[in-house]
Formats: structure tokens, sequence, C-alpha cells
């Protein structure tokens, strides 16, 4: 089985230890997920997180063993697609369980909801690298790139944007690292992120000109951002309290695995917050024990981005990569309220499908990359490779 495995032998340790600690807290705080909902049982979501995961690792495994140079031509075609798909998300206003999820769309025939902007982001950072790693052989005009790269970028970022700022922000982020990092002209990176701070400044003026449109996301954020920078005690720091209450009953050892007395009063104990109940049940040497996994994490992406000699595999694994590191400091930074809530959840622990299985996609990828290493920079005979460079 494990000759079955190709590329990095220490990201698939990292993976797969992420993967089985997280049934412990995901377990643990199912029992509150019971208690609100009003059905299922703890072990009916223990059971599901496990078939995620297992679809997960199928995904990677098998994605693992595809050359990385084929997904430039399926960045291109993937596109448009995911453009369709966020347009129709943003139009269908989908209502789950009461709240406002304009995020998700529903699957009807297998009755599970997908969120599109996490499948957005990744297409979105592949088709980012491919266009970004020809700047090696030719640096293209501002003109010529606005119409190639940076339109279909503002496109999807401006469709994620409406339902969620943090996910759009980050994104947005990565896509300006990485045009740093492949050596995209810094005059342009200057008016490019001008444009995009008017664009947002736009929007929200918009938005509070005609609040009918997005009143519950726009005020949410606004909401949000005072309650952190003011530490009121509203409704908006009531998670990010009981967080805090959570952290520090756990101590240095913590209360014990399934333990966790936090978790019967904060919603999102499974999922946004589940760091917070990680170290009530596992102290403060959990806590930093799942630190040093990211750490980890992120030390084997930059060798394997430093060891593979094509630029294309280079800026693959750190367009995919990095995303699910900040993801992850971003999720534990809003349990110890250095960050605002953002709705971002725990890489390969927190519960959930559509979130696991586009990192579990994103690692098989970057797997494919440390397997296939020293594929040279050249263009290889596929009619994918050809489409990419084409287009």
């Amino acid at each position: 089985m494990f000759q079955a495995l190709k590329g990095d032998k220490v990201l698939w340790g990292i993976l797969a230890l992420l993967a089985i600690f997280s049934f412990l807290p995901v377990y643990s705080a199912s029992t509150n997920l019971v208690y609100v909902i009003g059905k299922g049982t703890p072990w009916g979501y223990l059971i599901k997180h496990f078939i995620i995961l297992v679809i997960g690792f199928i995904l990677m495994i098998s994605i693992h063993r595809i050359p990385f140079h084929y997904f430039k031509g399926v960045s291109i075609l993937m596109l448009p697609v995911v453009i369709i798909l966020l347009i129709f998300t943003a139009t269908q206003g989908t209502i789950i369980q009461g709240a406002n999820a304009s995020r998700w769309i529903q699957i009807p025939i297998i009755g599970i909801s997908f969120q599109t902007s996490t499948l957005a982001s990744v297409v979105l950072m592949i088709y980012s690298a491919t266009y970004l790693s020809k700047l090696s052989r030719k640096i293209p005009t501002f003109k010529s790139s606005i119409s190639r790269f940076w339109f279909p970028v503002f496109i999807i970022i401006l469709l994620i944007l409406p339902s969620n700022l943090s996910t759009s922000a980050l994104l947005f982020v990565m896509v300006l690292v990485l045009s740093f990092l492949a050596g995209y002209p810094i005059r342009y990176l200057i008016i490019v992120i001008f444009t995009a701070i008017t664009t947002v400044f736009l929007f929200f003026s918009l938005m509070k000109t005609f609040p009918g449109a997005f009143p519950n996301r726009i005020d949410t954020w606004i909401n949000r951002i005072e309650n952190f920078r003011n530490g009121e005690s509203t409704d908006g720091n009531y998670q990010v309290r009981r967080a805090k209450t959570a952290i520090v009953t756990g101590n240095i050892f913590g209360l014990g695995a399934g333990k966790s007395r936090m978790k019967n009063f904060l919603p999102q104990s499974s999922s946004d917050f589940i760091y917070a109940i990680i170290v009530e049940e596992f102290g403060l040497l959990g806590g930093i024990g799942l630190i040093v996994l990211y750490l980890l994490l992120l030390y084997r992406l930059v060798v394997v981005s430093y060891k593979t000699s094509n630029v294309f595999g280079k800026l693959l694994v750190i367009g995919l990569g990095i995303p699910i590191i900040l993801q992850a400091f971003t999720n534990i930074a809003v349990a110890l309220q250095v960050l605002p809530v953002t709705g971002q959840n725990l890489p390969m622990i927190s519960s959930g499908g559509t979130s696991a299985w586009m990192t579990c996609i994103s690692m098989g990828i970057i797997l494919s990359v440390s397997a296939n290493k020293k594929i040279e920079n050249k263009d290889e005979n596929n009619p994918l490779i050809i489409l990419s460079e084409t287009n």
C-alpha cells in the first residue's frame, strides 16, 4: 500500500495524522450538533465525517498519480464552469436551517450542499500558476495581462465577495503573492491593488446605499469588525468569548478527550471554533502540537517547491499549499481573538465536506508535483498543455 503512494512521504504522514486526530474533536463537538439540530446521534456525525475523509483521501490518491502539468489545461476548461456555478449560487438565495446560505448549492440527488467558492478558489490558483509560469519566458504587457489574467481573477473574486468576504480577501492576497514571486512587474501590481481597493470601496458604498441587495452579509461583516475593534459584549462576540473560556479552561493538559464543557455553548464548535474545543480537551500541549503540525506542513511545502525544477510546479505548490496554512492560522487567530470572526474552518480537522474535499484535491496536486519534481520546463506533447498555452 505504501509503495502505491508517490511523492513526499512526510506530507502523507502529516495529512494522515491530522485526519486521524480530527475524529476526537469532531465526535466530541457533535453532541452539540445533535442538541441544536434535534436529530441524529454523535456516532452518526462521526460516521459522516469518516465517509467525507475517506472520499477525500480517495480523491487525493487518485489525483496525485496524475502528472501535474495536465492541470494547466484543466484550469482553462474549468474556469468558465466555476464562474457559471458562482453566478448560479449567488442568484438562488439558498436558505439552510433558517440561515442565509448563498455560498452553497444543494445537490438533490445525494442530499448534500456544496460550497462553490472553495472549488473556484482551487481552480483560480491553478489558472494563476498556469498564466504566471509563462513569465519566465516573456513578461506580458499590462494591457494583455488584464484580459487574459486579471479579468477572470476579478470576476471570480467579485462573485465570491458578496457572500464570503474572508475567502475573497485571502484569494486576492494569494494571487498577488503568486504574481510577485513569479516576477510580475511591481508597478503593475500597484495598479491592481489600487483598483481592487477602489472596487471594494464602491461595493460597500453601493450596498449601504441599497441595503436590500445583500443586507445580512454586509451587516454581519460590519458588526464583526466593530465588535472586534471595540470588544463589546454583544452577540457578535458571543462565540469568541465562549472560545476564550474554553481555551482558559484547558490549562496545560486539558480536561480530556470528549470532556469539553464549552461545546454546549458554541454553535460552531465542530467547524469554525473547533480549535477552542481542542485546547479545552487537550490543553496547551494539544493546541501547540496542532500548530506544530501545520508549521511542519508549511515546511514540507517549501521543501517541495524548492526541489521542483519546473516553474509551474513551484507556483502550483505555493498557490495551493499556502492558502491551506493561511486558513488554518486564520481559524486559530479567530479563536484567540487576534482576528475578527471570519468563518474559516480548520483544514483536515473541522467537519464539513466541501472544504475537506478541496483540501484533499489541492494536496493531491501538490503530491503529484513532489512525485514529478524533476520535469523540465518544456511543453509536453499533450492537448491540454497546448490548450493552456494558446489561451
